[in-house]
């Protein structure tokens, strides 16, 4: 009993003293986590920051009670400022101390092992800079976006290390050690799934090519995601405008070799049947304008095989001639009709009036150099106008054939109302200035050389200033020129030429001609596809060094004399490039009249045509060109250099001057008064890669000139036809171009002079 009440009493007397303690524990422990108060806040560790900085981002306050969440909050605005390395927050008796260490400055951003990309190219990608503060995520951040730099060039195996360079002052240098590795190729690209068309036929769809060793000019054999995506986008219209209206791409994969030097490029890709035109009409529902109007703009039959091309330009071909007839609100949709069974597609392009929607405002943007009136004078539509989406497209043209930028972006954003819209013009200006020095072989003109400076952007007025000089065996040669495309602010493209040529004709005329002059010319549209070209030239000329054994012909004309001439030119150009036609025709009419002022009066009239068309699709190309031409004196014989001559370029087969009036004695070439010449070729590859850009063609030259009224024996003149044959290689090499005829000619005079061979290379002439 007795051990039952001292075991009860020591129970009730532990019992008794945890309660006391937790009385008193508790609350002190209670105090010590929240409820104490703040009596100052300490902040230690700090150089360049000023501590009422680091006291502007807590959450506590001297005189607030502890809060452990306002603590923690308080911890992560410091770090989030990212100007300190570390943070740390304690408590000392009634203090709170705030221990940082400072994020240091940079003092210096270098790049070494760079080569193929320079220090200025990789300085833009960086963010951090001089004197900004060092942080770990931003340099993290920066290495990953040199590293996306190098995979844009084809560098996947590229690497780069930041090193950090402790200075006095927390102050730290820091280097991006860069490793570029070499250049990730394609080795092989595959199609999985095409049964119409091969692998090579798909190879020339796509930009991509594969690493080979005569693709050093190109960049397209280097591994870009991009490109790849855009490959995806070329191989969807090829297949389209063939009539696989059902055609997809299942994937694209690239994947990177064992040896981690290339790339294996892998395209599936699900054709589809093919398809072809069903039913075409028109359906139109706007007043004034039957159906039967429009259908002759549709520009595919019933039965050709299916062209979503051909749908896009029926489309366009519609609403520029509605907008022509003044139907500024079109909208013009093709429905499309898919019959699977049959394997037709019908289309009806349904003519709707669009929305009314006008020009409240003209944004441009982009051009640093180019002024503003320069771009603003190349748009078909003002601030007012009706918006139309023809003429936009026509701007965005204008601007691309300026050739003063690399990029433009034309687009339509909703303005301040709904029937009102602001056209913004974006543009990426490339260089527009020319220094151009060659040298080369013709047999023509023999050993040559020249040099060319021209900004076809003058003081970023549009305007073109152009000084060149040929020194050649047989002809040297000065030109200046300036031309102001909008003379007195209209389309009046206005300018002046100033030359001096001395031209040796010793090898088919035995004389020396100097020529100096200059010229004043004026060009405006007359349509869209035609032009009006008015220009006046004055020239004096000296014919000299004439041979002792020349022909009488020829030392008649011997001596000094002057052209004062009016010409004007009409040329209609509906080709779809003017320096690569694959299309199209082009025609023009030439008349100079010579006799105002001057020596010589005559009147010399020209014209030409040219048809160009692709053959068996795009690879081969057609075309057929001529021209003719006749003088008449109005008063004295037509001097010798003013007269037609042809052959070489103009006549292939032919030396320069070897076709028509000669003096047989002397074998001087003597020039006509009439002439006429055509030409038909067809251009084709020649199983070459593409990159080579070799062509081979296949040509035959008719023509002949005539009508020599020099009263000399032994001139031989005769108006008979001359042809010839040939073949031709082509090259547009980086040094120039290469030009090589081997020519035949098959109908020819016994006096005519001709040559097998010619060749050209490294000059423009």
């Amino acid at each position: 009993m007795i051990s039952r009440l001292l075991k009860f009493s020591v129970t009730g007397l532990l019992a008794s003293v945890l309660l006391v303690g937790a009385a008193v524990v508790t609350p002190l422990l209670a105090q010590t986590a929240s409820g104490s108060t703040i009596e100052e806040i300490r902040v230690v560790g700090t150089q360049r920051i000023d501590p009422s900085t680091v006291n502007s981002y807590m959450q506590l306050k001297p005189g607030d009670r502890y809060n452990a969440e306002k603590v923690d909050e308080s911890l992560k605005n410091l770090f989030n400022t990212g100007l300190f390395a570390d943070v740390t927050l304690r408590r000392e008796g009634r203090s709170l101390v705030v221990q940082v260490v400072e994020n240091p400055i940079i003092n210096r951003i270098a790049f070494e092992g760079n080569r193929k990309i320079d220090d200025e190219t990789l300085q833009t990608e960086v963010s951090l800079r001089p004197r900004v503060v060092y942080t770990r995520t931003k340099v993290q951040s920066d290495v990953r976006r040199l590293l996306d730099v190098y995979r844009r060039t084809g560098r996947f195996a590229a690497t780069v290390d930041p090193k950090v360079i402790q200075l006095s002052e927390n102050r730290v240098d820091l280097v991006f050690e860069i490793d570029e590795g070499g250049a990730t190729g394609i080795r092989a690209i595959n199609f999985i799934g095409n049964a119409e068309f091969s692998d090579g036929d798909l190879r020339d769809v796509i930009q991509t090519t594969e690493s080979n060793f005569y693709n050093f000019l190109s960049s397209n054999d280097t591994y870009d995601p991009d490109r790849l995506s855009f490959d995806r986008e070329l191989l969807r219209r090829f297949y389209l405008s063939e009539g696989h209206a059902d055609f997809r791409v299942v994937s694209a994969i690239a994947e990177l070799t064992e040896d981690r030097e290339d790339f294996l490029v892998t395209f599936t890709v699900d054709e589809g049947p093919l398809y072809t035109f069903g039913k075409l009409d028109v359906s139109s529902q706007l007043r004034g304008v039957e159906n039967e109007d429009l259908v002759s703009q549709i520009t595919s039959d019933t039965g050709d095989i299916y062209n979503a091309t051909e749908v896009e330009n029926t489309v366009q071909a519609i609403t520029d001639t509605l907008g022509e007839r003044g139907f500024a609100f079109v909208d013009v949709r093709p429905r499309v009709n898919r019959d699977r069974d049959d394997l037709t597609i019908d289309v009806t392009y349904e003519i709707r009036e669009g929305p009314r929607v006008f020009v409240e405002r003209i944004d441009i943007g982009g051009n640093v150099r180019t002024l503003d009136t320069v771009i603003r004078r190349e748009f078909t539509l003002d601030e007012g106008d009706a918006f139309n989406t023809a003429k936009l497209r026509r701007t965005r043209q204008r601007l691309q054939d300026l050739g003063f930028f690399a990029r433009v972006d034309v687009n339509n954003n909703p303005g301040s109302a709904p029937d009102r819209t602001v056209i913004s013009v974006d543009v990426q200006e490339q260089s527009t200035g020319e220094l151009s020095i060659g040298a080369g072989f013709s047999s023509t003109a023999g050993a040559l050389s020249d040099l060319t400076i021209r900004e076809r952007n003058l003081l970023g007025r549009g305007q073109d200033l152009r000084f060149s000089t040929t020194l050649a065996t047989k002809q040297q040669q000065v030109d200046l020129s300036f031309t102001e495309p909008y003379f007195l602010g209209r389309e009046l493209a206005a300018g002046v030429d100033a030359f001096y040529r001395t031209t040796d004709f010793g090898d088919r005329s035995s004389f020396q001609e100097d020529e100096a002059g200059f010229g004043l010319r004026a060009g405006y549209q007359i349509s869209p596809k035609l032009r009006h070209t008015a220009r006046y030239t004055f020239s004096r000329d000296e014919i000299d060094e004439v041979a002792a054994d020349a022909s009488p012909a020829i030392k008649a004309q011997e001596g000094t004399f002057s052209t004062s001439a009016i010409g004007n030119e009409f040329f209609y150009d509906a080709r779809n490039s003017r320096f690569s036609p694959t299309d199209g025709y082009f025609l023009s009419y030439d008349i100079d009249v010579a006799g105002f002022g001057g020596t010589e009066r005559f009147v010399r009239n020209e014209v030409g045509a040219g048809l160009f068309e692709s053959l068996f699709g795009t690879s081969f190309i057609g075309s057929l060109e001529g021209s003719a031409g006749i003088m008449n004196e109005l008063d004295d014989d037509i001097r010798i250099s003013e007269r037609f001559f042809l052959g070489g370029n103009k006549f292939r087969g032919f030396k320069t001057g070897g076709v028509g009036p000669r003096d047989i004695s002397t074998d001087d070439s003597l020039g006509g008064t009439k002439f006429y010449r055509a030409s038909a070729e067809v251009e084709f590859p020649l199983g070459l890669p593409e990159e080579f850009n070799i062509k081979g063609s296949v040509f035959t030259d008719v023509g002949s000139v005539w009508g020599n009224d020099d009263s000399f024996p032994n001139i031989e003149d005769d108006a008979s036809l001359r042809a010839t044959m040939g073949v031709g290689f082509g090259w547009a090499s980086p040094a120039g171009p290469i030009r090589i005829n081997l020519t035949r000619a098959v109908l020819k005079e016994e006096y005519d002079k001709t040559e097998f061979f010619s060749f050209s290379f490294g000059t423009r002439f």
